[in-house]
């Protein structure tokens, strides 16, 4: 599909994410059997000017993405194409990841507290030795 707006320009990551995001919008309206007029009407604007977002001829901004969100009655990571599980396996990772650095300092924490007790079990020694010789 050619996006109006983007035409004659170098692709980049907006308009990839672009194209995801109106495509998911195109699909959940249709399957909801929503018409271009009711999203128009509930965005507060045009039939016309809905049209053209769909077409990816207008700027999608984040505001109007949630509010279509809403009226779709999705997420707006469904619409930028992050399903829920995608998103709490990042979750998940990132909660193991900051379990694995706690784990990690209380380890280090143990080490060193062992390390000490060591320095003065040898030193108690070598005191022991000098009182002895």
């Amino acid at each position: 599909m050619l996006f109006h707006y983007f035409q004659n320009k170098p692709l980049n990551k907006y308009y990839l994410v672009m194209k995801v995001v109106i495509e998911k919008i195109k699909a959940i309206r249709k399957e909801k059997g929503y018409s271009h007029e009711y999203i128009a009407y509930q965005l507060n604007i045009g039939q016309v000017a809905y049209s053209k977002i769909e077409k990816g001829e207008t700027k999608l901004t984040l505001e109007r993405l949630i509010r279509i969100a809403e009226i779709l009655e999705t997420s707006v990571g469904t619409l930028l194409g992050i399903d829920t599980k995608t998103a709490n396996q990042l979750e998940l990772q990132q909660s193991l990841h900051q379990t694995n650095k706690e784990k990690f300092a209380l380890i280090e924490l143990l080490y060193k507290e062992r390390l000490k007790e060591k320095d003065r079990i040898i030193e108690q020694m070598e005191r022991t030795i000098s009182k002895l010789l």
